[in-house]
Protein backbone atom coordinates (compact mmCIF):
# COMPACT_ATOMS: atom_id res chain seq x y z
CA UNK A 1 0.00 0.00 0.00
CA UNK A 2 1.59 3.31 -0.74
CA UNK A 3 1.85 5.81 1.85
CA UNK A 4 0.60 8.96 1.91
CA UNK A 5 3.27 12.81 1.93
CA UNK A 6 3.57 14.20 5.48
CA UNK A 7 3.32 17.65 3.75
CA UNK A 8 -0.30 17.02 2.94
CA UNK A 9 -1.11 16.78 6.76
CA UNK A 10 -2.25 20.62 6.51
CA UNK A 11 -5.03 21.64 8.64
CA UNK A 12 -8.14 21.70 7.02
CA UNK A 13 -9.69 24.71 5.38
CA UNK A 14 -12.86 25.54 7.57
CA UNK A 15 -14.31 28.25 5.63
CA UNK A 16 -14.22 25.83 2.63
CA UNK A 17 -15.74 23.28 4.36
CA UNK A 18 -18.65 25.27 6.26
CA UNK A 19 -19.24 26.40 2.28
CA UNK A 20 -19.21 23.24 1.01
CA UNK A 21 -21.83 21.93 3.74
CA UNK A 22 -23.41 24.70 3.31
CA UNK A 23 -23.95 24.20 -0.47
CA UNK A 24 -25.19 21.03 0.58
CA UNK A 25 -28.07 22.11 2.77
CA UNK A 26 -29.12 24.82 0.08
CA UNK A 27 -29.18 21.88 -2.71
CA UNK A 28 -31.41 20.17 -0.12
CA UNK A 29 -33.70 23.03 0.09
CA UNK A 30 -32.92 25.50 3.09
CA UNK A 31 -32.77 28.70 2.93
CA UNK A 32 -29.21 28.88 3.75
CA UNK A 33 -27.57 32.32 3.87
CA UNK A 34 -23.57 32.39 3.89
CA UNK A 35 -21.42 34.52 5.34
CA UNK A 36 -18.81 31.96 5.61
CA UNK A 37 -16.11 33.11 2.30
CA UNK A 38 -15.13 36.41 0.67
CA UNK A 39 -17.11 35.97 -2.44
CA UNK A 40 -18.82 39.32 -3.52
CA UNK A 41 -22.66 38.36 -4.21
CA UNK A 42 -22.28 40.82 -7.35
CA UNK A 43 -21.51 39.32 -10.78
CA UNK A 44 -18.00 40.07 -13.00
CA UNK A 45 -18.64 43.70 -13.85
CA UNK A 46 -20.53 43.91 -17.40
CA UNK A 47 -17.92 45.23 -19.55
CA UNK A 48 -15.97 41.70 -18.46
CA UNK A 49 -18.71 39.78 -19.44
CA UNK A 50 -19.12 41.46 -23.00
CA UNK A 51 -15.50 41.09 -23.36
CA UNK A 52 -15.88 37.16 -22.88
CA UNK A 53 -19.01 36.54 -24.84
CA UNK A 54 -16.99 38.13 -27.80
CA UNK A 55 -13.94 35.82 -27.36
CA UNK A 56 -15.86 32.87 -26.98
CA UNK A 57 -17.88 34.06 -30.49
CA UNK A 58 -14.11 33.67 -31.93
CA UNK A 59 -13.91 30.17 -30.67
CA UNK A 60 -10.37 29.77 -29.51
CA UNK A 61 -9.33 30.01 -26.03
CA UNK A 62 -5.72 28.58 -26.26
CA UNK A 63 -2.60 29.22 -24.11
CA UNK A 64 -0.76 32.32 -23.20
CA UNK A 65 3.00 33.29 -22.41
CA UNK A 66 3.10 31.66 -19.28
CA UNK A 67 3.30 35.17 -17.40
CA UNK A 68 0.18 36.40 -19.22
CA UNK A 69 -0.72 38.47 -22.41
CA UNK A 70 0.84 41.53 -23.54
CA UNK A 71 -2.10 43.41 -23.10
CA UNK A 72 -3.40 42.52 -19.79
CA UNK A 73 0.12 43.20 -18.02
CA UNK A 74 0.06 46.88 -19.98
CA UNK A 75 -3.33 47.42 -18.03
CA UNK A 76 -2.13 46.32 -15.40
CA UNK A 77 0.72 48.99 -15.43
CA UNK A 78 -1.74 51.63 -16.41
CA UNK A 79 -3.24 50.85 -13.84
CA UNK A 80 -0.89 51.43 -11.43
CA UNK A 81 0.33 54.76 -13.27
CA UNK A 82 -3.75 55.94 -12.66
CA UNK A 83 -4.02 54.62 -9.29
CA UNK A 84 -0.64 55.11 -7.27
CA UNK A 85 1.41 57.53 -10.01
CA UNK A 86 3.58 54.61 -10.54
CA UNK A 87 5.54 53.68 -13.37
CA UNK A 88 6.03 50.29 -13.81
CA UNK A 89 7.40 48.23 -16.51
CA UNK A 90 5.09 45.56 -17.74
CA UNK A 91 7.63 43.17 -17.70
CA UNK A 92 7.43 43.20 -13.99
CA UNK A 93 4.16 41.69 -13.83
CA UNK A 94 3.37 37.95 -13.80
CA UNK A 95 0.05 37.13 -14.04
CA UNK A 96 -1.40 33.91 -12.14
CA UNK A 97 -3.98 31.76 -12.02
CA UNK A 98 -5.40 33.35 -9.12
CA UNK A 99 -3.48 34.83 -6.05
CA UNK A 100 -3.42 31.49 -4.53
CA UNK A 101 -0.71 30.54 -7.56
CA UNK A 102 0.98 33.89 -6.82
CA UNK A 103 1.52 32.74 -2.85
CA UNK A 104 3.17 29.09 -4.80
CA UNK A 105 5.31 30.70 -6.71
CA UNK A 106 6.61 33.69 -4.89
CA UNK A 107 6.74 30.76 -2.01
CA UNK A 108 8.70 28.08 -4.32
CA UNK A 109 11.25 30.95 -6.08
CA UNK A 110 11.93 32.86 -2.86
CA UNK A 111 12.21 30.27 -0.44
CA UNK A 112 14.23 26.56 0.19
CA UNK A 113 12.74 23.62 3.02
CA UNK A 114 13.78 24.98 6.41
CA UNK A 115 13.29 28.99 6.00
CA UNK A 116 11.79 30.79 8.24
CA UNK A 117 8.62 32.85 7.00
CA UNK A 118 6.57 35.57 9.42
CA UNK A 119 2.74 35.45 9.29
CA UNK A 120 0.14 38.07 11.40
CA UNK A 121 -2.40 35.66 13.56
CA UNK A 122 -4.67 35.86 13.04
CA UNK A 123 -4.06 35.52 9.13
CA UNK A 124 -5.45 33.64 6.29
CA UNK A 125 -5.07 30.20 6.89
CA UNK A 126 -3.79 29.29 3.40
CA UNK A 127 -0.47 31.17 3.88
CA UNK A 128 0.07 28.40 6.97
CA UNK A 129 -0.89 25.60 5.16
CA UNK A 130 0.85 26.67 2.25
CA UNK A 131 4.25 27.56 3.60
CA UNK A 132 3.82 23.92 6.08
CA UNK A 133 3.30 21.80 2.65
CA UNK A 134 6.47 23.57 1.25
CA UNK A 135 8.29 22.86 4.23
CA UNK A 136 9.07 25.71 5.44
CA UNK A 137 9.08 27.44 9.11
CA UNK A 138 5.78 29.12 9.59
CA UNK A 139 6.27 32.39 12.20
CA UNK A 140 3.05 33.32 13.77
CA UNK A 141 3.21 36.61 15.10
CA UNK A 142 0.23 37.44 16.81
CA UNK A 143 -1.27 40.88 16.34
CA UNK A 144 -3.21 42.61 18.30
CA UNK A 145 -4.67 46.05 19.51
CA UNK A 146 -1.10 47.15 21.11
CA UNK A 147 0.30 46.62 17.45
CA UNK A 148 -2.83 47.97 15.99
CA UNK A 149 -3.20 44.83 14.01
CA UNK A 150 -0.74 44.68 12.07
CA UNK A 151 3.34 43.15 12.02
CA UNK A 152 5.51 45.94 13.51
CA UNK A 153 9.27 45.61 12.91
CA UNK A 154 9.74 45.59 17.14
CA UNK A 155 6.70 42.40 16.95
CA UNK A 156 9.49 40.38 14.24
CA UNK A 157 12.44 41.06 16.14
CA UNK A 158 10.48 39.50 19.36
CA UNK A 159 9.56 36.43 16.99
CA UNK A 160 12.88 35.41 16.14
CA UNK A 161 14.65 35.72 19.53
CA UNK A 162 11.35 34.06 21.07
CA UNK A 163 11.63 31.41 18.14
CA UNK A 164 15.72 31.10 17.84
CA UNK A 165 15.16 31.79 13.79
CA UNK A 166 16.35 34.47 11.45
CA UNK A 167 13.55 35.31 8.98
CA UNK A 168 14.00 35.23 5.46
CA UNK A 169 10.91 36.76 4.48
CA UNK A 170 7.67 38.28 5.85
CA UNK A 171 4.51 38.37 4.50
CA UNK A 172 1.85 41.28 5.15
CA UNK A 173 -1.80 41.51 4.09
CA UNK A 174 -3.39 45.68 3.87
CA UNK A 175 -6.58 45.28 4.05
CA UNK A 176 -5.96 42.15 5.99
CA UNK A 177 -8.36 38.89 5.95
CA UNK A 178 -10.35 38.37 8.70
CA UNK A 179 -9.06 41.33 10.81
CA UNK A 180 -9.76 44.16 8.27
CA UNK A 181 -6.81 45.89 9.17
CA UNK A 182 -5.46 48.99 6.79
CA UNK A 183 -1.82 49.21 8.26
CA UNK A 184 -1.24 53.20 7.48
CA UNK A 185 1.74 54.32 5.12
CA UNK A 186 4.34 55.36 7.98
CA UNK A 187 3.88 51.46 9.49
CA UNK A 188 3.81 49.80 5.92
CA UNK A 189 7.36 51.67 5.00
CA UNK A 190 8.77 50.85 8.51
CA UNK A 191 8.12 47.21 7.48
CA UNK A 192 9.20 47.48 3.95
CA UNK A 193 12.56 49.54 5.35
CA UNK A 194 13.44 46.71 8.24
CA UNK A 195 13.14 43.73 5.61
CA UNK A 196 15.53 45.73 3.10
CA UNK A 197 18.10 46.46 6.30
CA UNK A 198 17.92 43.02 6.91
CA UNK A 199 17.76 40.61 3.59
CA UNK A 200 14.96 39.77 4.00
CA UNK A 201 12.00 39.43 1.17
CA UNK A 202 9.11 41.31 1.90
CA UNK A 203 5.06 39.95 -0.07
CA UNK A 204 2.97 42.16 0.35
CA UNK A 205 -0.61 41.01 0.02
CA UNK A 206 -2.43 43.32 -1.83
CA UNK A 207 -5.91 41.67 -2.67
CA UNK A 208 -9.11 43.45 -1.13
CA UNK A 209 -7.19 46.80 -2.51
CA UNK A 210 -10.13 49.05 -3.63
CA UNK A 211 -12.23 47.66 -0.31
CA UNK A 212 -10.59 50.04 2.01
CA UNK A 213 -13.27 52.19 4.13
CA UNK A 214 -10.76 53.89 6.65
CA UNK A 215 -7.16 54.61 6.88
CA UNK A 216 -4.71 54.54 3.79
CA UNK A 217 -4.66 52.36 1.31
CA UNK A 218 -0.78 52.14 0.23
CA UNK A 219 0.61 49.34 -2.18
CA UNK A 220 4.27 48.42 -0.78
CA UNK A 221 5.58 49.19 -4.62
CA UNK A 222 5.35 53.26 -3.39
CA UNK A 223 7.55 52.41 -0.66
CA UNK A 224 10.03 50.13 -2.20
CA UNK A 225 11.36 48.45 -5.46
CA UNK A 226 11.55 45.13 -3.75
CA UNK A 227 8.50 44.54 -2.31
CA UNK A 228 6.31 41.43 -4.09
CA UNK A 229 3.39 42.57 -4.23
CA UNK A 230 0.41 39.92 -5.27
CA UNK A 231 -3.30 41.34 -6.19
CA UNK A 232 -6.30 39.29 -7.51
CA UNK A 233 -9.53 40.38 -9.47
CA UNK A 234 -11.40 38.35 -6.90
CA UNK A 235 -12.46 40.52 -4.79
CA UNK A 236 -12.81 44.51 -6.09
CA UNK A 237 -13.37 42.83 -9.27
CA UNK A 238 -15.98 40.49 -8.73
CA UNK A 239 -14.57 37.72 -10.56
CA UNK A 240 -13.41 35.11 -7.96
CA UNK A 241 -14.42 31.83 -9.93
CA UNK A 242 -12.74 33.26 -12.92
CA UNK A 243 -9.23 32.17 -10.90
CA UNK A 244 -7.16 35.54 -12.40
CA UNK A 245 -4.21 37.32 -10.50
CA UNK A 246 -1.00 38.80 -10.30
CA UNK A 247 2.26 39.48 -9.24
CA UNK A 248 4.88 42.44 -9.08
CA UNK A 249 8.26 41.65 -8.91
CA UNK A 250 11.55 42.99 -8.45
CA UNK A 251 12.78 42.16 -12.42
CA UNK A 252 15.44 39.88 -11.02
CA UNK A 253 12.98 37.87 -9.90
CA UNK A 254 10.96 37.66 -13.21
CA UNK A 255 12.47 34.80 -14.82
CA UNK A 256 12.99 32.83 -11.36
CA UNK A 257 8.90 32.93 -11.32
CA UNK A 258 8.25 32.21 -14.73
CA UNK A 259 10.63 28.82 -15.14
CA UNK A 260 7.97 27.74 -12.36
CA UNK A 261 5.32 28.94 -13.35
CA UNK A 262 6.00 27.43 -17.12
CA UNK A 263 5.63 23.97 -15.15
CA UNK A 264 3.01 24.33 -12.62
CA UNK A 265 0.25 25.97 -14.48
CA UNK A 266 1.43 26.18 -18.28
CA UNK A 267 -0.14 29.75 -18.20
CA UNK A 268 -3.48 31.68 -16.82
CA UNK A 269 -6.46 30.77 -18.45
CA UNK A 270 -6.75 33.05 -21.77
CA UNK A 271 -10.58 33.52 -21.55
CA UNK A 272 -10.00 34.85 -17.96
CA UNK A 273 -7.22 37.38 -19.25
CA UNK A 274 -9.20 38.75 -21.58
CA UNK A 275 -12.13 39.15 -19.15
CA UNK A 276 -9.62 40.90 -16.34
CA UNK A 277 -8.29 43.14 -18.80
CA UNK A 278 -11.60 44.83 -19.77
CA UNK A 279 -12.38 44.60 -15.82
CA UNK A 280 -9.90 47.29 -15.38
CA UNK A 281 -11.69 49.81 -17.25
CA UNK A 282 -15.22 49.16 -14.92
CA UNK A 283 -14.68 50.87 -11.85
CA UNK A 284 -17.70 52.93 -12.12
CA UNK A 285 -19.62 49.73 -12.35
CA UNK A 286 -17.60 48.36 -9.30
CA UNK A 287 -17.92 51.32 -6.89
CA UNK A 288 -21.60 50.97 -6.60
CA UNK A 289 -20.95 46.96 -5.16
CA UNK A 290 -18.27 48.84 -3.03
CA UNK A 291 -20.79 51.14 -1.48
CA UNK A 292 -23.18 48.37 -1.02
CA UNK A 293 -20.19 46.88 1.09
CA UNK A 294 -19.96 49.79 3.14
CA UNK A 295 -23.35 50.17 3.66
CA UNK A 296 -23.18 46.21 4.93
CA UNK A 297 -20.03 47.37 7.09
CA UNK A 298 -21.87 50.29 8.84
CA UNK A 299 -25.19 47.88 9.49
CA UNK A 300 -22.80 44.94 11.21
CA UNK A 301 -20.72 47.68 13.29
CA UNK A 302 -23.99 48.94 14.68
CA UNK A 303 -25.83 45.85 15.10
CA UNK A 304 -23.39 43.28 16.13
CA UNK A 305 -22.27 44.78 19.64
CA UNK A 306 -26.01 45.03 20.22
CA UNK A 307 -26.90 41.20 19.91
CA UNK A 308 -23.83 40.14 21.87
CA UNK A 309 -20.66 39.98 19.18
CA UNK A 310 -18.35 42.73 20.01
CA UNK A 311 -16.45 43.58 17.12
CA UNK A 312 -12.89 41.99 17.78
CA UNK A 313 -10.57 43.73 15.43
CA UNK A 314 -10.62 47.10 12.47
CA UNK A 315 -12.97 46.54 10.12
CA UNK A 316 -11.33 49.47 8.18
CA UNK A 317 -10.96 47.21 4.51
CA UNK A 318 -11.56 43.94 3.00
CA UNK A 319 -15.41 42.55 3.65
CA UNK A 320 -15.12 40.71 7.20
CA UNK A 321 -16.41 41.78 10.89
CA UNK A 322 -14.20 39.38 13.17
CA UNK A 323 -15.73 38.77 16.13
CA UNK A 324 -15.34 38.07 19.65
CA UNK A 325 -17.92 34.98 20.55
CA UNK A 326 -16.93 34.50 24.31
CA UNK A 327 -20.37 35.67 25.83
CA UNK A 328 -21.68 32.73 24.18
CA UNK A 329 -19.13 30.10 23.82
CA UNK A 330 -15.32 29.02 24.17
CA UNK A 331 -15.86 26.72 21.28
CA UNK A 332 -16.38 28.83 18.06
CA UNK A 333 -16.07 25.84 15.87
CA UNK A 334 -19.02 24.17 17.83
CA UNK A 335 -21.30 27.41 17.53
CA UNK A 336 -20.50 27.83 13.44
CA UNK A 337 -21.78 24.28 12.97
CA UNK A 338 -25.09 24.50 15.23
CA UNK A 339 -25.81 28.22 13.88
CA UNK A 340 -25.65 26.38 10.10
CA UNK A 341 -27.55 23.02 11.53
CA UNK A 342 -30.27 25.25 13.30
CA UNK A 343 -30.54 28.58 11.21
CA UNK A 344 -28.66 28.36 8.24
CA UNK A 345 -26.31 30.72 8.51
CA UNK A 346 -22.94 30.08 7.64
CA UNK A 347 -19.91 31.72 9.05
CA UNK A 348 -16.34 30.79 9.96
CA UNK A 349 -14.72 29.74 12.97
CA UNK A 350 -11.68 32.16 13.83
CA UNK A 351 -9.86 28.52 14.52
CA UNK A 352 -8.91 28.66 10.66
CA UNK A 353 -7.36 32.20 11.09
CA UNK A 354 -5.86 31.88 14.67
CA UNK A 355 -5.19 27.87 15.88
CA UNK A 356 -4.16 29.27 19.58
CA UNK A 357 -7.10 31.67 20.43
CA UNK A 358 -9.65 31.20 17.42
CA UNK A 359 -12.08 29.50 19.85
CA UNK A 360 -13.23 32.70 21.08
CA UNK A 361 -13.89 34.47 17.28
CA UNK A 362 -15.60 33.82 14.16
CA UNK A 363 -15.20 35.79 10.83
CA UNK A 364 -18.41 37.24 9.09
CA UNK A 365 -18.28 38.21 5.54
CA UNK A 366 -20.44 41.18 4.49
CA UNK A 367 -20.07 40.70 0.47
CA UNK A 368 -23.47 39.44 0.25
CA UNK A 369 -26.31 41.36 -0.73
CA UNK A 370 -27.97 43.91 2.15
CA UNK A 371 -31.21 42.34 2.47
CA UNK A 372 -29.24 38.68 3.02
CA UNK A 373 -26.89 40.35 5.43
CA UNK A 374 -29.70 42.23 7.27
CA UNK A 375 -31.98 38.67 7.77
CA UNK A 376 -29.01 36.97 8.42
CA UNK A 377 -28.31 39.19 11.58
CA UNK A 378 -31.62 39.10 12.37
CA UNK A 379 -31.62 35.30 12.62
CA UNK A 380 -28.44 34.69 14.42
CA UNK A 381 -30.02 37.90 17.24
CA UNK A 382 -33.17 35.69 17.59
CA UNK A 383 -31.12 32.18 17.88
CA UNK A 384 -28.27 33.64 20.36
CA UNK A 385 -31.96 34.83 22.33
Amino acid sequence: MFSISRRSEVEPFHAMDVLAEATRRRASGHPVISMAVGQPSHPAPQAALDAARAALVKGRIGYTDALGTARLKQALAAHYRDRHGLDIDPLRIAVTTGSSAGFNLAFLSLFDAGDAVAIARPGYPAYRNILGALGLKIIEVPVTAETHFTLTPESLEAAQREGGVRLKGVLLASPANPTGTVTGREALKALADYCAANSIAFISDEIYHGLTFAGEETSALELTGEAIVINSFSKYYCMTGWRIGWMVLPERLVRPIERVAQSLYISPPELSQIAATAALNATVELDVYRASYARNRDFLIRRLPEIGLSIASPMDGAFYAYVDVTRFTNDSMALAKRMLAEIDVAATPGFDFDPMEGNRTMRMSYAGSEAEIAEAVERIAVWLK
